[in-house]
């Protein structure tokens, strides 16, 4: 009987760490700048993110060659002159939701949250803290934010002959949509 209590517990214990955890290989990160002689926007699909409803930690991570653009040449420029994809090949951001306890996992409702953590970028690190919103929807958590980053902030260098073309700060947009992870 003592065995048959200890495997219980242990079984309902795993169960509930697994439950907590929710992840994504398809989330999207937008970012949009605006400048005087041309917009540009990119898209990236399959960025990963992870998130643990008991603590709050909250992980994303983008590659950097899968941003998609209109154009070819933005494309190229973006990953061999300005972030350096080589080099630099994924963009992360590390942190944790600071009002989770405003958050109800167990009920439907989307949550206006913040977020504060690490991003880092072109290998450099900067805090950032953003406004955000958690909408649980049965078994699925969808996360979005939008937020302002500046190319100077992670030493992202634009040539004097195109810093016309390019705002600068970049508007990012990151939307995902998690289903419980399965161990």
């Amino acid at each position: 009987m003592k065995y048959l209590l200890t495997a219980l517990l242990t079984g309902i214990t795993a169960l509930a760490f697994a439950q907590s955890k929710f992840f994504t290989r398809n989330g999207t990160v937008t970012f949009f700048s605006s400048a005087p002689l041309e917009d540009i926007t990119a898209k990236n699909y399959s960025t990963i993110a992870v998130l643990d409803t008991e603590t709050g930690n909250i992980e994303f991570s983008a590659l950097m060659k899968s941003f998609e653009f209109k154009k070819a040449l933005m494309q190229e420029h973006f990953n061999e002159n300005y972030v350096e994809s080589d080099k630099f090949p994924k963009a992360v951001f590390v942190g944790s939701v600071r009002n989770l306890s405003m958050v109800d996992f167990n009920k439907d409702g989307a949550y206006d949250t913040e977020v504060s953590g690490e991003m880092t970028i072109h290998g450099i690190s900067q805090r950032l803290t953003a406004a955000g919103q958690i909408i649980k929807r049965g078994e699925r958590i969808s996360l979005q934010s939008k937020f302002i980053l500046k190319p100077e902030d992670y030493e992202i260098k634009i040539p004097d002959l195109v810093r016309d073309k390019i705002a600068q700060e970049i508007e990012v947009t990151v939307k995902a949509e998690l289903e419980e992870l399965k161990r």
